[in-house]
């Protein structure tokens, strides 16, 4: 919206009291709508919200643009005092850290068990705590998504413990999945479930098991043939195609569940991210968001998959990309898949369950219902430091530098 309109538009909307005294809230939430389309198009990476309560209007936001110009355009309606609220929420104290807690937390699109479940975070992943609703906290995670999840699952510091935590000595579980125990002995009652990319930090050593602490304080012992030091284990080279591929292939059967980013189940955008970041390697969450990063490979022709261009300028590694409203004829639609290309015609993806399918029209396993809802490429290897595609050891959140 340009000034002039604004100012215009801002002319027609001061009476925000109807002739019967009554406040007027269309105004209010009209104004909200274009302010929300401005600074935060995408509610994963922006928060912003407005409620009326009584003669209040209160609006919040992660954005300081956001709410400042929210603020200044309301004050000139008439009906409600408005109150502003820049996240992370005051009534947090010092508690704006926080590392998740559980081998997989389950988040969701709202502060409810019944709300949509978008995202997972795996035990060790830190996040900043915005806002605490009911028995839930707004987070945002280090690919910068937003959700809710259950106070249980993560486990809420300030700023001096969050950077004790960054630089303690810690280990990552690399088995598939496994359990901490009370004790050194597998006999011994458990602690916990555990996935693979699970970071705890170390105590002790104990014979064949590390002693290690969870983020709430439990205690536990691991069999150290299931861990890798984390020092040691963030600082491996860039991955090559051959290790985003064998991560991949090792979760062939794995069900395909919506919103999930962990070896006990994931979505297709889920898939893709966990093959990344058990490499080290921190993507977008979505397929609609993974479509902007890295840079686009040539394999169509106009709006049609050119198989010749996926057979010449495709690598294995590379990411694929969908779109469902192609099978309605429709071109341009928003991106709803993703795959992992793994070389001659192939790829693997998360449809039903993770498995191994082709491109061309001839392969026992050619896939005729995705492949003609391709809608491009993207190479994410080559672009590992360039916006989006981070190394875990250099994330701020992880390691504090």
């Amino acid at each position: 919206m340009n000034r002039i309109f604004l100012a215009l538009w801002m002319c027609g909307m001061l009476a925000a009291v109807t002739a019967d005294g009554q406040t007027d809230t269309t105004v209010y939430k009209n104004l909200a709508a274009e302010i929300q389309q401005k600074h935060a198009p995408d509610k994963r990476s922006v928060f912003f919200r407005t409620i009326i309560k009584s003669d209040s209007l209160i609006v919040e936001s992660t954005s300081e643009a956001a709410l400042k110009e929210y603020v200044q355009s309301a004050k000139t309606l008439k009906g409600l005092k408005v109150v502003q609220n820049l996240l992370p929420d005051s009534s947090l104290g010092a508690q704006t850290y926080g590392i998740a807690n559980l081998s997989v937390t389950n988040n969701r699109s709202n502060p409810r068990n019944s709300a949509e479940m978008v995202t997972q975070l795996v035990l060790g992943t830190p996040v900043r705590v915005l806002k605490k609703e009911g028995p839930f906290y707004l987070v945002r995670s280090p690919d910068g998504y937003l959700s809710y999840t259950d106070r249980q699952a993560i486990a809420l510091m300030d700023l001096a413990h969050f950077k004790r935590w960054q630089t303690a000595e810690k280990v990552i579980f690399t088995a598939d999945a496994g359990h901490a125990y009370s004790e050194s002995s597998v006999k011994s009652s458990r602690v916990s479930d555990l996935v693979a990319g699970n970071i705890l930090e170390v105590k002790t050593k104990q014979g064949k098991f590390y002693q290690v602490v969870f983020p709430d304080g439990r205690p536990g012992y691991i069999e150290k043939d299931q861990l890798q030091p984390y020092k040691e284990w963030i600082g491996k080279p860039d991955p090559k195609a051959d290790d985003i591929l064998t991560t991949a292939k090792t979760m062939i059967g794995v069900p395909y569940l919506w919103g999930g980013t962990s070896v006990k189940g994931v979505d297709c955008s889920g898939f893709t991210k966990t093959s990344y970041f058990l490499n080290g390697i921190i993507i977008p969450r979505d397929a609609s968001q993974q479509v902007l990063a890295g840079t686009a490979v040539d394999i169509m022709d106009n709006d049609k998959l050119s198989t010749e261009k996926c057979l010449k300028n495709l690598q294995p590694g590379d990411l694929l990309f969908f779109s469902a409203s192609k099978r309605r004829g429709i071109s341009g639609g928003r991106v709803t898949h993703t795959a992992i290309y793994m070389g001659k015609g192939e790829f693997i993806q998360s449809a039903g369950m993770v498995m191994i399918s082709s491109l061309l029209p001839g392969a026992a396993n050619y896939d005729r219902s995705q492949v003609p809802t391709i809608v491009g490429a993207r190479r994410f290897l080559n672009n590992i430091g360039k916006p989006e595609i981070t190394r875990i050891d250099k994330h701020q959140w992880y390691n504090g530098d």
